[in-house]
């Protein structure tokens, strides 16, 4: 047998034996080994705060440890330079929304205060004093609230709020004609979570928890940026603030800000209701 014969036959070999390899799996590339690369923990705070330090305003930014980014939303007023300048991190993950980031604040039903429309949130109780949860920048704006827009029929007023930074308002009922009915347990939502918001403007809307501890920075007035709050995909509007998030009986959160409406959809933003509760020493029920 020549030697091209030879040749011929270890050629034919070597193949079989490289698709034989391939068929075994030998060649197989590792799982994830083609997926966008994810990034160390010091990576992502350092990410993270180089997002908050840009002062780009009209974003929301939140880790998500699985994906391995900080993912920002950017609302429509953010331009595309300033996406370049959230980019400069392989860690951040950007991504574009509808309408501008704002708190959800109006001139207009449900608790009035000053020239402003808010909602109200839940119920809570200290001791024997009854009091209600609502937005903070509802608090920022106004200190006594009434049932009606000719301020004929008073709640009460502010004990104390806090925004930016957390958003969160607690007033105390002191009209006694008044009733305060409960029906709720704080509880802690999570991603996934089939959700209902309500609010003085648009009713009740469903949707889904897509972020925990996402922070804010909000467009218009009162702007500021704002920490740990719940990302939803629910709608809302203008005067829906301080309108109660939940689940069944499960109280959540308090509407905080957000873009977009109740025609298009949008993203919505709310602050956890066991926080504000924590914060005042009060009890939801």
């Amino acid at each position: 047998m020549d030697n091209a014969v030879h040749a011929r036959r270890r050629s034919s070999r070597l193949i079989a034996a490289v698709f034989g390899a391939l068929a075994a799996g030998a060649f197989a590339f590792p799982a994830g080994a083609l997926a966008a690369p994810g990034y160390s923990a010091g990576q992502l705070a350092a990410a993270s705060d180089t997002v908050e330090r840009s002062g780009v305003a009209g974003i929301a930014w939140h880790t998500d440890a699985a994906s391995g980014h900080v993912v920002v939303t950017a609302d429509s007023t953010v331009s595309d330079a300033a996406i370049a300048k959230l980019k400069q991190s392989g860690a951040v993950r950007v991504e574009r929304t509808a309408g501008v980031f704002s708190p959800l604040l109006s001139a207009g039903a449900a608790i009035y205060g000053g020239q402003y429309r808010c909602s109200l949130g839940f119920n809570v109780v200290s001791g024997s004093t009854y009091y209600f949860l609502t937005a903070g920048h509802c608090g920022a704006v106004a200190s006594t609230w009434y049932t009606n827009s000719g301020h004929t029929t008073l709640i009460g007023s502010n004990v104390g709020y806090t925004f930016p930074g957390s958003d969160y308002a607690l007033v105390r009922y002191s009209n006694t004609s008044l009733s305060h009915p409960g029906g709720y347990t704080v509880a802690d939502a999570y991603v996934g979570e089939a959700v209902k918001r309500t609010g003085s403007t648009t009713g009740t809307h469903s949707g889904t928890v897509t972020a925990l501890n996402a922070t804010v920075r909000y467009s218009g007035s009162p702007g500021g940026t704002v920490r740990g709050l719940i990302q939803t995909t629910v709608c809302a509007e203008g005067g829906d603030s301080g309108g109660p998030l939940y689940d069944g009986t499960k109280a959540l959160g308090l509407t905080s800000g957000g873009s977009g409406n109740c025609t298009s959809g949008g993203t919505t933003f709310f602050q956890p209701a066991r926080a504000a509760a924590s914060h005042f020493g009060v009890t939801i029920y």
